[in-house]
């Protein structure tokens, strides 16, 4: 995905200036350029990512199998397309605005990145296709979105809505693998696509700052997303027409979840949620600078795995929920060993 979330500005205080960065005579170590990559391809937002294709697969009610981390696999291609896209696409603006990055400061050549993307892509529907051919059916569009998104919409009033399309893909993606349909992931895919929305919107003034109302606009849209998937109501299981169309698919006892602590572990993952992303949002509307902005950016990418696992456990799938959880703490702890702690979307 074009984004959903990644690491940067983890600046190299070393790194050459873009205009003599290519005439630089020292040879660049192996483990220079395996940080480059890890910084273009914003490694700890990989977290994010597989909490996607898991909520899928609980919102369409089966278990995580073969198929699943087949989807996984192609999500996280897809992802990492999108981050190598991005800033080869970006490499002229990023030249003035973020000059450290991999690209504009010589560290990685723009051939290198765009050939990275390609082969990305092709990995990813690769991966899909081998989990089935309902999976490529969704994984086809989500490659589609995020190309769409790095190379024609991301300045675009559009952006927002290719970004959110993407992420709501992914997880369709895992639900499309599981069960061969997506009909009852629609609504987890519709709040998780509301989350990215509101968060794309907010990163939209990240390195200029000013913008007041996205960052209210995303603490507001968090709330209503709390309240949707910590809301206990009464469903029949999920994979019943009756059941799905209205919204989010209740316990399902195919998954092994029953209401009580189903809905209990929602609630608290729900909670877990509002807290990663509100706070950082109400500090970005007090004081629309570029710095707590970026901050409630990467904090807004970060909350979209309590999300997922809110979703997972609404669908009664508590140990999915609990699995997609995990990964919050397993993110921050590579993101702080490699020295790779902010997170951008741009």
């Amino acid at each position: 995905m074009a984004a959903s979330a990644g690491t940067d500005r983890a600046a190299d205080p070393a790194a050459p200036p873009a205009e003599g960065a290519c005439t630089d005579p020292v040879r660049p170590t192996r483990s220079a350029r395996a940080g480059a990559w890890a910084e273009l391809l914003r490694l700890p937002a990989l977290f994010t990512v597989p909490g996607d294709a898991l909520a899928g697969a609980a919102a369409a009610g089966t278990r995580p199998g073969r198929r699943t981390l087949l989807a996984i696999g192609s999500s996280l291609c897809l992802y990492e397309a999108g981050m190598a896209l991005n800033d080869w696409a970006d490499r002229a603006e990023d030249a003035v605005e973020r000059p450290h990055r991999p690209i504009p400061s010589g560290r990685i050549r723009p051939a290198a990145a765009f050939t990275a993307a390609c082969g990305l892509t092709g990995a990813g529907l690769a991966l899909a296709a081998a989990a089935g051919r309902p999976a490529l059916t969704v994984a086809a569009p989500l490659a589609a979105s995020v190309w769409a998104y790095d190379l024609a919409l991301k300045h675009t009033p559009a952006g927002p809505a290719a970004m959110a399309a993407a992420r709501g893909l992914d997880l369709l993606l895992g639900a499309a693998a599981g069960s061969g349909g997506t009909r009852t992931a629609l609504p987890s895919a519709a709040l998780l696509g509301t989350h990215t929305l509101a968060v794309t919107a907010v990163s939209r003034k990240e390195t200029t700052g000013g913008s007041v109302l996205a960052p209210l606009g995303a603490l507001a849209t968090t709330g209503v997303l709390t309240r949707l998937v910590a809301h206990r109501r009464t469903r029949l299981p999920a994979g019943r027409r009756a059941a799905a169309a209205p919204g989010l698919p209740g316990p399902n006892p195919a998954t092994g979840g029953g209401p009580g602590p189903a809905y209990a572990l929602a609630a608290a993952l729900g909670a877990a949620y509002a807290a990663t992303a509100a706070r950082p949002y109400f500090h970005a509307a007090l004081n629309p600078s570029p710095p707590l902005t970026q901050r409630a950016v990467g904090d807004g990418i970060r909350a979209s795995v309590p999300l997922q696992a809110a979703l997972a456990a609404r669908a009664g799938a508590p140990a999915t929920a609990l699995l997609i959880a995990a990964l919050a703490p397993a993110g921050r702890l590579f993101a702080k060993r490699a020295a790779m702690r902010k997170v951008s979307i741009t």
